[in-house]
């Protein structure tokens, strides 16, 4: 324990060690909170969710807090839906022996924009048992004029998108809908007019019990603290749980590598003969055999689950260049006059090894424990960069792997690679930080440098 406090004391003098430190520790917490707000198969869900999951998000939408460094604000995306607390219901009978009825809504909300939303749907829930509604749809710019958007019988869940109505494009002066519904009249290039718009939705309903809702999504350029992908998801999913992914991994690997090629060189420098030579030899070979390309061959042909590459990946690294590392230190350890004393006394083989040899030299296992947690991190991220990556978790190496299927370098969609991408050198500049200071603190040789 007192071995302990006085490590924490030295850690304190080195800033970097601190910093570092600090940045384990958020991200630590953040997995933490990550994983009760949002659990696993809920992420899952929502990372393999289509459409119905993510009908109200834009496609490639910049994050909003891109907003902080312009003049101007890219649109939000805007939500109104008949069933909003402030939307009023009007009825009027037409025929009450037919159970003919008009149900109409007003969804009106403020476009404070200067640019000009990516598209635009109304999605309708009717409810009927035999005869569909007949439905139409009047749209009113801040400077009065009514624009006539479409009528039609409606199916009970009717999607209805502007960019796709030709006529809609013709009544706007040939204009793109989303852009003509907006603009300002008689502008060229077309400017947005900013103000208060209005959707009219009348609905006739042709039985008793038989009604119309919808909701009216005008798809912002901006979208979520992470922006959104080509499939309307949110990035900052994948980006939240792939801080567990990606620690969990990482710190796994590390731990079944180190701990176990430190108790393979320990045996073979304490039994020496045979077994020492079988290990080096077998090091030896697992030193010309590349890690990358076997781990590729496994995912092609095997599985591409995050545990398996999990478990090959320790098997490969277990007899690393780091067995040679511990052996040549393991040998000067036993000469030492405590280990003879242990002999003395009648200590077995197996006490000698976990008592006496192996605590030596973890004072030299911990930082190369920490230095090694972010290049497994990095490996598991490149193995998904390369389409590789476990297909059913959200991590930062699959958000890349879109990213760059497709072409958002192309796009100017920068923000897609460049968040899993700083989240990556987040947590590696944070665990080569601490792991260096560690070296200095336990390797004596390095303490003056």
């Amino acid at each position: 324990m007192k071995k302990f406090i006085r490590s924490l004391k030295e850690i304190v003098q080195y800033p970097a060690a601190m910093i570092g430190s600090i940045v384990i520790v958020f991200l630590i917490i953040l997995s933490v909170v990550t994983v009760i707000v949002l659990p696993r198969q809920e992420a899952i869900r929502l990372w393999r969710g289509g459409d119905d999951t993510w009908q109200t998000s834009p496609k490639n939408a910049k994050p909003i807090w891109l907003n902080w460094f312009r003049r101007e604000d890219l649109p939000k995306t805007i939500v109104v839906s008949t069933e909003d607390e402030n939307v009023q219901r009007k009825v009027e009978i037409v025929d009450e022996e037919k159970s003919l009825k008009d149900i109409k809504y007003e969804l009106t909300f403020d476009y404070p924009y200067q640019k000009f939303p990516q598209e635009i749907s109304i999605f309708f829930d009717n409810k009927f048992e035999n005869k569909s509604p007949y439905i139409s749809a009047t749209w009113i710019t801040p400077d009065g004029r009514e624009i006539k958007l479409t009528d039609f019988t409606a199916d009970e869940n009717h999607v209805y998108r502007f960019g796709l109505d030709s006529k809609l494009s013709r009544r706007v002066g040939g204009l793109d809908p989303h852009i003509g519904v907006f603009a300002k009249p008689d502008t060229d290039p077309p400017v947005a007019l900013p103000g208060e718009y209005t959707l009219q939705i009348t609905g006739l309903v042709f039985e008793e019990n038989a009604d119309v809702d919808a909701e009216l999504v005008v798809y912002g350029q901006v979208h979520g603290l992470g922006g959104t992908d080509h499939r309307r998801r949110g990035i900052i999913i994948a980006l939240l749980w792939g801080t567990p992914i990606a620690l969990s991994f990482g710190l796994l690997a590390a731990l079944g590598t180190t701990i176990t090629t430190m108790i393979i060189a320990a045996f073979g420098v304490w039994y020496g003969g045979w077994v020492d030579e079988l290990i080096q030899r077998i090091t030896e070979i697992r030193l010309i055999l590349p890690v990358l390309p076997i781990l590729i061959m496994v995912g092609t042909f095997y599985s591409r689950s995050i545990w398996t590459m999990l478990g090959v990946l320790i098997l490969l690294n277990i007899f690393g260049s780091s067995i040679k590392t511990y052996r040549a230190v393991f040998l000067q350890e036993k000469e030492a006059g405590y280990i003879e004393a242990a002999q003395a006394y009648g200590a077995s083989n197996i006490r000698i090894i976990f008592r006496y040899l192996i605590p030596r030299i973890i004072p030299l296992m911990i930082p190369s424990l920490v230095v090694l947690i972010p290049s497994f991190v990095f490996l598991e991220a490149s193995l998904a960069v390369l389409g590789l990556g476990d297909p059913t978790l959200p991590t930062w190496g699959k958000v890349m792997f879109d990213a760059q299927d497709n072409g958002a370098l192309i796009e100017g969609n920068y923000y897609w690679i460049l968040e899993p991408a700083f989240l990556l050198m987040f947590t590696g500049f944070a665990f080569a930080m601490v792991g260096f200071s560690l070296d200095r603190i336990f390797n004596p040789k390095l303490r003056g440098m």
